[in-house]
């Protein structure tokens, strides 16, 4: 949680970033490892499914920008929301996710990780999640405070330039438009609404360990 988080926080690609940020998601999914017991295995299992989700939707957004600026430097998404909003849109609804910032799914993922923590005495490892996603807000936030900015001087050039249009081939089926963009959409969509039902799908989860327990018994 510690190394993944301050790495990341000095960045100045977005790929590099979100890699960095991954070491520090696969922290506080150990939580739920350490905790053992039902309650930390299910809480681990729904955290992980709701990363898959806002992880995937972050990278997509990345490679829509990428594939068509060529670029993925940080300082480049400045005043991205000007020129494509659905896109600057996805890509803060995961960024926001992944932050753990309410309501989106993150939120509760880490709520329900970190409670398990507490309930088994693992104060140290919940406080270390707690700082360290507040690290994760700051580089999350800065990428967000970019792309909402405006201005001749603040815009960046590739920004500036920007244009609905992909500047690599089409050869290949996943870099097509309408994929990629459809594989977003199914990603933001959990990202923002998976932490209404996380209650049932950790009880569920929980409850399938406990069967699982009391047949292997």
């Amino acid at each position: 949680m510690i190394l993944g988080n301050l790495i990341a926080a000095n960045q100045t690609s977005i790929k590099r970033l979100l890699a960095y940020s991954s070491i520090s998601q696969i922290g506080y999914i150990m939580i739920g490892l350490i905790v053992g017991q039902s309650n930390g295995y299910a809480s681990m299992t729904a955290y992980m499914l709701t990363y898959t989700f806002m992880n995937l939707g972050a990278f997509a957004c990345i490679i829509l920008f990428g594939l068509r600026t060529g670029t993925d430097q940080i300082r480049d998404y400045s005043g991205l929301y000007f020129r494509d909003p659905w896109l600057s849109f996805s890509l803060a609804v995961c960024l926001l996710s992944l932050a753990g910032i309410p309501p989106f799914a993150g939120f509760f993922g880490k709520i329900y990780l970190f409670w398990a923590g507490w309930n088994q005495g693992l104060y140290f490892l919940v406080y270390t999640g707690l700082a360290t996603s507040v690290i994760s807000m700051y580089y999350y936030l800065r990428i967000i405070k970019l792309m909402l900015t405006k201005g001749g001087k603040d815009m960046s050039t590739y920004v500036k330039e920007y244009k609905m249009t992909y500047v690599q081939s089409r050869q290949s089926f996943i870099f097509k438009p309408s994929s990629l963009e459809l594989g977003l959409i199914m990603c933001v969509v959990p990202s923002i609404t998976l932490g209404l039902v996380m209650n049932p799908i950790v009880n569920i989860v929980q409850q399938t360990i406990l069967e699982s327990n009391v047949l292997l018994n």
